[in-house]
C-alpha cells in the first residue's frame, strides 16, 4: 500500500471538520512543563511569594521592635507570629528553589568549556609575526579536541535536530487513514489548511509504512507554506547544508564574499586562496557576451520539404517581428531574440532564445513558445506539436549546442596574477601552471572526450553557489561548461588566467530564490530580488560573480596540484588526519 497512492473516490471518513475548540487544543498542546502543576500561571505565583515574603518580613521587624521597646522577651510569640513565621519559611524555600539553585550550583560546579585551553594559548601568543600565528589559529580551529559532532561530556548544548512532538488523537485518526490509503499524502495540504501540520502527518505515516526512521532528518523551525506549490511538492522535512563564505572576491572594482553550500571540506579554503590572490593582484574583470534563456520544441509534418517550408518561414527576417510580437505577450519581461532551426528528416526543432529580466526564465519562454505554436498553427494546420521541449535547448543535459551558442548568460572572466603572488600564496611558479593547464585542462580533457570540460573544478562552485542561492542544482549540468585558460605574460613574470562560461543559467527572482535562507545569500550578494532600475542587471551581475568564484578556484586548484598539495590539502581538510608532510603551505585566508 502507497503512500501517496491516488484515492479521490473515497472521502476522509472518520475526520469530522475542525472546530476552534480543536484548533485551540492544538495550538497549547506541548510537552508537560513542571510549572503545569502550579494553580495559577508561573507569573502570578511568583508576584504572591513575594509580596508574602516581604509583606511577613515587614511584620514579624515591626512585632520585634515593639517587643524591645516594651521590654518583652522576643520567645514569647502570639498565633499571628506563629502563621508569619510558617509564611516566611515558606516563601523563602520557594524562592530560593526557583531562583538560588542554579546560581549555586553555578559557582560550586561551573560548566566545562572546551575552547578555553585554546583561548588561554591565544591570549599569551607573542604579537609579533602577525601572519605566522593568523595561521596557527585558523589550524586550532580547524583541529577540534573532539570528533566533529559527538557528544560533550558534561557540557549541555542544544539538540542539533529539535524533536518531533507526538502527533494528538485527531492527528492519530488522519495517519492511520493515509496509511490504510484512505486519504492521498498529495491532499493534506488542501485538506488541513495547515502546511506544517501535513508535513508531520505525512512523514509519520511514511516511518509506518516503510518501518524506517527519519529521527535524522529535521521537520521544525522551516516555513511548509513558502514552498507550497512553488518548490517542493509532499514535503517531510527539509535537509541540512553548510554555508561557507569565501572573499573578498575583487571584481570589477568591487568586492563580494560569495556564500557556497557544500559538505566537500577543502573547496572553501580553496576558493578562499584564489580570492585572495586575485585580490592581491588588482582584482579579476568580467565581460557579458550573450543573455538569452532558450526553449526547442519539436514538432512533425507529413514530409520533410513541408517542415523545410517552415524553417524558411522562421528564418526570415520580414516575419521576426511578427513573431516577436506573439512571442512577448506572454511576459512584461520576455523578449524574443533569435529562432534557430534544425531538420531531422520531417521533424523541425525551433530554438527559441530571449531575454528574461532578473528570472532565469525557463518558464517564461515556454509560454512564450506556445503562443508562437498557437499562432503558426493557423498557417500550418497540418504541424503536429510533438512537445514543447525536443532537446535541442538543451536543459540540464551536457550538449554541444550549449557549448556553441549559449544559453542563459555567457560571461568571460581574466585576471592578471604577478609572479610574486604565484610564488608567496600559491606557493608554485607561472611556468608550472601554464604547463599543467595546457597538459591537464586541455590536452587531457580533449583526450578523454569533454564537453565543455575544459577545467578543474568549475561545477564544484557552480553547484556549491547555485545551492547557497536558491537556483536548479541540476542546471549545474550546462551551467559548468567551462574552458580555463593560463598564459604567461610581462616577459614570463606574470600569469594571465581567464575562464569563458556560455551558459550560465541563474535567477534573482523565482524558484528557490524566495526561501529565507537562500534569500539571505543573495543579499549578502547584493542581488536580491528583481532590479527595479534595470530588469536584469541582478541576475547578470550574481552569473558574473559566479564566473569570477569559478577563476578562483580554478587558480586556487591549479596551484595547488602544481605544487603537489593537493593530495596533502584534502587528507588535511576532508579527513582531519595528520597531513602526510610537515612542510605542506598553509592555506591563508
Amino acid at each position: 500500500m502507497e503512500l501517496g497512492r491516488i484515492s479521490s473516490s473515497k472521502a476522509l471518513a472518520p475526520v469530522k471538520p475542525m472546530k476552534m475548540e480543536g484548533i485551540v487544543d492544538d495550538i497549547l498542546k506541548t510537552d508537560p512543563k513542571d510549572s503545569d502543576a502550579l494553580p495559577l500561571p508561573l507569573y502570578l505565583t511568583n508576584g504572591v511569594f513575594f509580596t508574602l515574603f516581604f509583606s511577613v518580613v515587614y511584620f514579624l521587624l515591626t512585632r520585634w521592635r515593639e517587643k524591645i521597646r516594651h521590654s518583652t522577651p522576643l520567645h514569647i510569640i502570639d498565633l499571628s507570629e506563629i502563621i508569619a513565621i510558617l509564611a516566611f519559611v515558606a516563601s523563602f524555600i520557594y524562592l530560593l528553589g526557583f531562583f538560588g539553585i542554579d546560581f549555586i550550583q553555578s559557582i560550586l560546579r561551573p560548566s566545562a568549556d572546551v575552547w578555553a585551553a585554546e583561548d588561554e594559548d591565544q591570549s599569551i601568543a607573542p604579537k609579533a609575526g602577525a601572519q605566522k600565528l593568523d595561521e596557527e589559529v585558523l589550524l586550532k580551529e580547524d583541529s577540534r579536541k573532539i570528533p566533529c559532532g559527538a557528544a560533550l561530556v558534561d557540557c549541555p548544548i542544544p539538540q542539533v535536530v529539535p524533536a518531533v512532538p507526538p502527533p494528538t488523537e485527531e492527528d492519530e485518526e488522519i495517519i492511520k487513514s493515509v496509511v490504510e490509503g484512505k486519504t492521498p499524502s498529495y491532499s493534506l495540504e488542501s485538506k488541513l489548511g495547515d502546511c506544517k501540520r501535513a508535513a508531520a502527518i505525512r512523514r509519520e505515516s511514511l516511518q509506518r509504512l516503510t518501518g524506517k526512521s527519519l529521527a535524522g532528518l529535521p521537520l521544525e523551525n522551516f516555513d511548509y507554506e513558502s514552498i507550497l506549490g512553488q518548490c517542493c511538492e509532499m514535503p517531510v522535512g527539509y535537509i541540512q547544508i553548510p554555508v561557507g563564505i569565501a572573499g573578498p572576491l575583487f571584481l570589477d572594482g568591487r568586492e563580494y564574499m560569495v556564500p557556497m553550500a557544500t559538505t566537500e571540506g577543502c573547496l572553501v579554503a580553496s576558493t578562499n586562496r584564489g580570492c585572495k590572490a586575485i585580490h592581491l593582484s588588482g582584482g579579476a574583470n568580467s565581460v557579458l557576451l550573450r543573455d538569452g534563456m532558450t526553449r526547442a520544441p519539436v514538432v512533425r509534418f507529413a514530409t520533410a520539404q513541408r517542415a523545410a517550408q517552415l524553417k524558411f518561414f522562421l528564418e526570415e527576417p520580414s516575419n521576426f517581428d511578427t513573431l516577436a510580437m506573439i512571442f512577448d505577450r506572454s511576459s512584461r519581461f520576455a523578449r524574443l531574440q533569435s529562432i534557430k532551426c534544425a531538420i531531422a528528416g520531417k521533424n523541425l526543432y525551433m530554438r527559441f532564445s530571449c531575454s528574461t529580466g532578473d528570472a532565469m526564465g525557463m518558464n517564461m519562454v515556454s509560454k512564450g513558445v506556445q503562443n508562437v505554436l498557437d499562432f503558426l498553427q493557423n498557417d500550418f494546420p497540418d504541424m503536429d506539436v510533438i512537445g514543447i521541449s525536443g532537446n535541442f535547448c538543451s536543459d540540464k543535459k551536457p550538449a554541444a549546442v550549449n557549448w556553441i551558442e549559449g544559453r542563459g548568460k555567457s560571461v568571460v572572466c581574466e585576471v592578471i596574477i604577478s609572479g610574486d603572488v604565484v610564488r608567496k600564496v600559491l606557493k608554485t611558479s607561472v611556468e608550472a601552471l601554464v604547463e599543467l593547464n595546457m597538459l591537464k585542462n586541455l590536452a587531457g580533457s580533449a583526450m578523454a572526450g569533454a564537453l565543455g570540460g575544459f577545467n578543474a573544478q568549475a561545477s564544484n562552485i557552480v553547484s556549491a553557489v547555485y545551492l547557497a542561492t536558491g537556483q536548479d542544482p541540476a542546471q549545474n549540468v550546462e551551467s559548468s561548461h567551462c574552458i580555463t585558460m593560463m598564459e604567461a605574460v610581462n616577459d614570463g613574470k606574470d600569469i594571465h588566467v581567464s575562464v569563458t562560461m556560455p551558459s550560465i543559467e541563474v535567477g534573482t527572482v523565482g524558484g528557490g530564490t524566495q526561501l529565507a535562507s537562500q534569500s539571505a545569500c543573495l543579499n549578502l550578494l547584493g542581488v536580491k530580488g528583481a532590479n527595479k532600475e534595470a530588469a536584469g542587471s541582478n541576475a547578470r551581475l550574481l552569473a558574473t560573480i559566479v564566473a569570477g568564484s569559478v577563476l578562483a578556484a580554478e587558480v586556487s586548484l591549479m596551484s595547488a596540484i602544481a605544487a603537489g598539495h593537493l593530495v596533502q590539502s584534502h587528507m588535511k581538510y576532508n579527513r582531519a588526519a595528520t597531513p602526510a608532510s610537515k612542510d605542506v603551505p598553509k592555506i591563508s585566508s
